[in-house]
């Protein structure tokens, strides 16, 4: 775990690097198109102020994107009560606990470290989960602070975003680029390239966000398990996703990998696309964790 732990450190930054050189690529492409070095600079400054930024608000922005509210104690006794038992067993800190009104069972944990973080479950997963089974997602959730994949899913996050604004604005702007002839109009060499940067550079994008999500999973998963001592609940916590899921009502592809089970093709993960490893594996794992206590 602690293994984990310092790689998803070193993830963090190799993402960081990795965002510049994508948002770079498309302020040199833009730059290109106006033939102005300028507005290549510009991006590159654009893009490191704003990775400062997101590493700081990406958290709250992802909360405010679910339309999470935080509650404390008294307005909801039993979600309050399991985190902060399993914050004393694990000797992780309290984080701030969210409720977002969404019958589609999910939760989701965000923050750049464990003294920053908040989990967030929705309305659906507390009505359809028994204490043991909601006791297994949050751990799993805990599981995402402790390991520091938070920070990871925060910065992937706002990647994603990033990158599919500026595809989109590129690709806006290559329409009414100056041509370097004379016969006035759109360059098409550079509309093409423009548009093929708007498909790849989200494509990109997401295949990191999945690469990164789905060991996460796995890796939740088995911390959550040791934390409670009790596989079987948090496996029957994702039988019962994977058979009463649906689409959450504020949608979000780029905050998907984010949560316990994928909010956008709930019950399909076994796809190629998909931010979450399929949960028939996931729910055999921890049958044979659950053999080994």
């Amino acid at each position: 775990m602690y293994s984990a732990i310092a790689k998803n450190k070193r993830n963090t930054v190799v993402i960081m690097v990795f965002f510049l050189l994508i948002i770079g690529g498309l302020g040199w492409l833009a730059g290109y198109i106006y033939n102005d070095i300028t507005i290549t600079v510009m991006t590159i400054l654009i893009a490191s102020g704003y990775a400062f930024f997101q590493y700081y608000l990406a958290g709250s922005q992802a909360l405010s994107i679910a339309g999470a509210i935080e509650i404390q104690k008294a307005d909801n006794p039993r979600l309050y009560r399991i985190v902060e038992n399993l914050c004393i067993a694990t000797g992780t800190p309290m984080p701030k606990i969210y409720i977002i009104n969404d019958q589609a069972p999910n939760a989701f944990a965000t923050g750049r470290d464990p003294q920053h973080a908040a989990v967030a479950a929705t309305s659906g997963l507390l009505d359809l989960m028994d204490d043991a089974e909601l006791e297994g997602v949050m751990a799993h959730e805990l599981g995402h602070v402790r390991n520091y994949d938070i920070r990871v899913s925060m910065i992937v996050f706002g990647l994603v975003v990033a990158v599919g604004f500026l595809s989109d604005m590129l690709l806006r702007m290559s329409f009414f680029a100056p041509r370097r002839d004379s016969n006035g109009g759109g360059n098409p060499v550079m509309m093409v390239l423009g548009l093929a940067a708007m498909i790849i550079a989200p494509l990109v994008a997401t295949m990191v966000q999945l690469a990164i999500s789905r060991q996460r999973e796995y890796l939740a998963d088995a911390t959550g398990a040791l934390a409670t001592r009790h596989p079987e609940a948090l496996a029957s916590a994702l039988q019962k996703l994977a058979a009463y899921g649906r689409p959450l009502q504020k949608q979000n592809s780029s905050m998907a990998h984010m949560w316990i089970a994928d909010p956008v093709k709930p019950g399909i993960v076994d796809r190629m696309f998909a931010t979450h490893p399929p949960i028939e594996d996931r729910v055999q794992r921890l049958h044979e964790m659950g053999g080994k206590f």
